[in-house]
């Protein structure tokens, strides 16, 4: 849990700078603990997704937010998960950075299959000054570019930012942000 943190401020932020509207449908990776679907929720959102590997965790947010008709909370791994809708933002703060070699490519499929055309995506990973393990785990570090590289082609970053991270032990954890919007088919450029 040292990537908790008690209110979601950039993922906010961010949300804002894209747009994001109430009835969007959104999509939370890796997000069974955090606060953010409380915060969408308390914003109006009524079609909010949380997909975790950990149903312990999501059992977390389960018991805060109650039984939430415009919640739908999915127990799955992420990287063998196949989406069954399109949604509006694809949201993950600290799962991606855990991903290395293949799993990159299969969490890439995965985004672009559950993305619509004209979604959007907020990502956060560690920074290239970052720590290299969490929770006992290596991570990778992006840089803004590096994460925005991921998406491809078919998405425009439209802002990123860094964000130093104070983990509830005290340690300080430096992200890489980013928020990126889909091109349309028809806004897409033919060669």
């Amino acid at each position: 849990m040292s990537w908790y943190q008690p209110e979601p401020v950039v993922s906010l932020e961010l949300l804002d700078v894209l747009g994001v509207a109430p009835e969007s449908a959104v999509i939370d990776i890796g997000g069974g603990a955090s606060v953010l679907v409380d915060r969408l929720l308390a914003r109006g959102f009524t079609d909010v997704t949380v997909l975790d590997i950990s149903d312990a965790a999501l059992r977390a947010g389960r018991q805060r937010v109650g039984s939430d008709p415009r919640v739908t909370w999915i127990t799955e791994d992420l990287l063998s998960w196949e989406p069954a809708r399109h949604y509006d933002l694809w949201h993950d703060r600290a799962a991606f950075h855990f991903l290395s070699g293949t799993e990159v490519d299969m969490y890439r499929n995965v985004l672009l299959r559950a993305v619509a055309p004209g979604g959007s995506v907020i990502m956060a990973a560690f920074a290239p000054d970052g720590p290299e393990r969490c929770s006992g785990l290596p991570v990778t570090r992006y840089s803004a570019d590096e994460l925005g590289a991921v998406l491809e082609s078919s998405f425009q970053v439209v802002e990123h930012r860094r964000e130093v991270h104070t983990t509830p032990a005290g340690a300080a954890q430096p992200f890489t942000w980013i928020a990126a919007r889909r091109s349309s088919p028809r806004h897409r450029r033919r060669a």
